[in-house]
C-alpha cells in the first residue's frame, strides 16, 4: 500500500485560519501565535503541494484559484474531526443543535412552541443564538440558521418556510388623533419606526403604493422588529407588520392595520438553512420535521404550495 502524503497539520490549520479570516494577522490571534509564525506554515504548506495557495498583497491576503479548491475540503476536514471528538465526549443519548434565528422570531413565535419540541424529542438540545445578522456557513459555528432572502449558496440547502405580507400598523389609539391619516401618502406627517437592518422593507412597501414623498428613515431607528411593534402598540408611531410577528397584537387588539387590507409582499421568504454536506444530519432532521410540522399548522403564515411536512 502507497504511504499516504498527508500535509504537515500545523500548516493545514495555519492555512484553514488564514483563508476563513482573509487574514495572516487574524489568524494568528485566533491561534495565539506570531504572524510570521502563520506565514511560514503557509509557506510550509505551499512547498509540500507545490502550489500557491495565497496571493500576497499590502494589507490582507486572497486565495488562489488552487486555495479556493482546497479550503473548502480543509474546512469540512476539520469540521469533522471536531464532530468525531464531541460525539465520543457526548453521552450516546443526547445531541445537540445550535440554531442562529432573529431575535423578533425567536420572541414572538418560536420560543413559545419549543417547549413542544423539547417534549417531542428530549434527546436533542436546542441551543439558541439570536442575531440580526445573516450566518456566514464558512465561519459561523452554527449547526443551522433560519434565515429571511433567497437561497443563492450551492453549498448551503434550504428548506422554504414561508412568505409574508407587510402592511403599516399602529396602536387603536393612535389612529384615532391621526385625522390627516386617510391614505399612504400621508404618512409623511407621522412618526414611521423603521427597522435599520431590514431598512428595504418599508422602500418596498411605499414603492408597491407609488408614494415617492415619504422617507422612512427619518424617524426613529430599531434593531428589531420587536422593539418597533413594541414601539407602535405604546403609541409612538407607525411601523410596518408582517407575519408572524403581529398576529397575536392583531387579534387581541393591540395593534390594528392603517390601511385595511392593504397588503404587499416582502420580496424576502423564510428558509431554515444549513450546510448542504449536513442536510441529513440526524439532529437537523429532526429539527426540520418538527418545524415544517410547525409552520403548515399556523394559519397566519402564507405558504407557496412547496412545504411539506414528513
Amino acid at each position: 500500500m502507497a504511504r499516504r502524503k498527508v500535509p504537515p497539520l500545523n500548516a493545514l490549520r495555519s492555512f484553514e485560519a488564514a483563508a476563513r479570516l482573509g487574514s495572516f494577522k487574524e489568524a494568528a490571534e485566533e491561534m495565539n501565535v506570531s504572524q510570521s509564525a502563520i506565514s511560514h506554515q503557509v509557506k510550509l504548506l505551499e512547498e509540500h503541494l507545490g502550489i500557491a495557495l495565497f496571493v500576497r498583497r499590502t494589507r490582507a491576503v486572497e486565495l488562489t484559484r488552487s486555495g479556493r479548491v482546497y479550503y473548502p475540503i480543509i474546512r469540512d476536514a476539520f469540521d469533522r474531526i471536531v464532530e468525531g471528538t464531541d460525539l465520543i465526549l457526548t453521552p450516546l443519548n443526547t445531541s445537540a443543535i445550535t440554531l442562529q434565528v432573529y431575535s423578533t422570531f425567536t420572541i414572538r413565535w418560536l420560543i413559545h412552541r419549543l417547549a413542544d419540541f423539547q417534549k417531542r424529542h428530549p434527546e436533542v438540545q436546542v441551543r439558541l443564538n439570536t442575531s440580526q445578522e445573516q450566518v456566514d456557513f464558512s465561519r459561523d459555528e452554527v449547526d443551522a440558521c433560519i434565515m429571511v432572502g433567497h437561497p443563492t449558496d450551492r453549498s448551503v440547502h434550504y428548506d422554504f418556510l414561508f412568505r409574508a405580507e407587510m402592511f403599516p400598523v399602529c396602536s387603536p389609539g393612535f389612529l384615532e388623533e391621526s385625522s390627516s391619516l386617510k391614505r399612504p401618502a400621508d404618512l409623511g406627517k407621522h412618526n414611521l419606526l423603521q427597522v435599520y437592518p431590514s431598512e428595504r422593507d418599508w422602500w418596498v412597501w411605499l414603492e408597491a403604493m407609488g408614494v415617492t414623498n415619504v422617507n422612512p428613515e427619518v424617524g426613529l431607528q430599531f434593531d428589531s422588529y420587536d422593539l418597533a411593534l413594541t414601539a407602535a402598540r405604546q403609541g409612538i408611531g407607525i411601523a410596518l407588520g408582517q407575519q408572524p410577528y403581529v398576529s397575536r397584537e392583531l387579534a387581541t387588539g393591540q395593534l390594528i392595520e392603517v390601511f385595511p387590507g392593504v397588503r404587499v409582499p416582502n420580496p424576502n421568504k423564510w428558509y431554515l438553512a444549513c450546510r448542504a454536506e449536513h442536510a441529513n444530519n440526524p439532529k437537523i432532521n429532526t429539527f426540520r420535521r418538527w418545524l415544517l410540522r410547525e409552520v403548515a399548522q399556523d394559519p397566519d403564515l402564507l405558504s407557496d404550495g412547496v412545504t411539506t411536512v414528513a
